[in-house]
């Protein structure tokens, strides 16, 4: 990785909401940590989507003795708007988006970035179907989604949903403003995470970009108990994914993407 990323230059963004004690168990000293041993040029940019507990506190405290680190507080958009405050910021050619909680963490990089020396423009990471740390039902969910979705959109990727993506900065540009999460963001109240993904590279395959689907370690290390209840989460954040895949259908149907 260290001959081939040379050249790179690399925006990492991590959307924060309410993540005081995933901060707290050390998860941005050990990010620092990989990126000190690695050749390629980086920043570290931590969105807070206007977390309610401690969060914005611990990343300042954290980015005052990190100097490739900055923490931009945004307004209220949910994990796509906090993704789009760091996309609109970053001054790499490359972008990474990776949560907070590390269940890729952050060495999985080095699996992704040399696609971009083989003419991908994005790649992104996959947890497979056989999610550790998931328990039967939120299994069972993923591959219904996963079913569901490649049949309703023609799509073939099997996992749209980790949170571990690389991506060109301009092409990110490009996309973004285009996601209806993005052009209709509104006041909210808790974390919203919607099926943004989905779009993004439903978007992106309309429009020729090339995509890699890359295997990557995961396991959940969400320490988070300031989101709300796990499984109220999972279930409302299905109910929300489902009915923004099918309003991405409705899209596709309208020729709304063919322009």
């Amino acid at each position: 990785m260290k001959n081939q990323s040379k050249n790179l230059e690399v925006s990492i963004i991590i959307p924060c909401y309410n993540e005081e004690n995933n901060l707290n168990s050390g998860v941005l000293t050990q990010v620092a940590d990989f990126l000190s041993t690695q050749s390629f040029s980086y920043e570290v940019l931590i969105c807070n989507d206007q977390s309610t507990d401690n969060s914005l506190k611990l990343v300042r405290q954290f980015v005052s003795n990190h100097p490739h680190f900055r923490a931009l507080d945004l307004p209220k958009g949910g994990k796509p708007g906090a993704l789009y405050g760091g996309i609109k910021e970053a001054k790499y050619s490359i972008l990474l988006f990776t949560d907070m909680d590390q269940s890729t963490p952050l060495k999985e990089i080095t699996k992704l970035m040399p696609f971009f020396n083989q003419g991908y423009d994005i790649v992104i990471g996959s947890r497979g179907l056989n999610r550790q740390g998931y328990n039967l039902l939120r299994q069972a969910g993923s591959r219904v989604f996963s079913a569901v979705r490649n049949l309703l959109l023609g799509t073939n990727i099997v996992d749209t949903q980790c949170g571990f993506k690389t991506i060109k900065t301009s092409i990110a540009r490009q996309i973004f403003p285009q996601l209806d999460t993005i052009k209709n963001l509104v006041n909210q109240k808790g974390w919203r995470v919607t099926a943004y993904d989905v779009e993004m590279l439903f978007i992106a395959q309309k429009l020729g970009y090339k995509i890699k689907e890359v295997a990557v370690e995961w396991r959940n290390e969400d320490l988070s108990t300031s989101k709300g209840n796990a499984n109220g989460r999972y279930i409302k954040e299905s109910k929300l994914m489902a009915k923004e895949v099918w309003r991405v259908l409705i899209n596709k149907l309208k020729g709304a993407y063919d322009s």
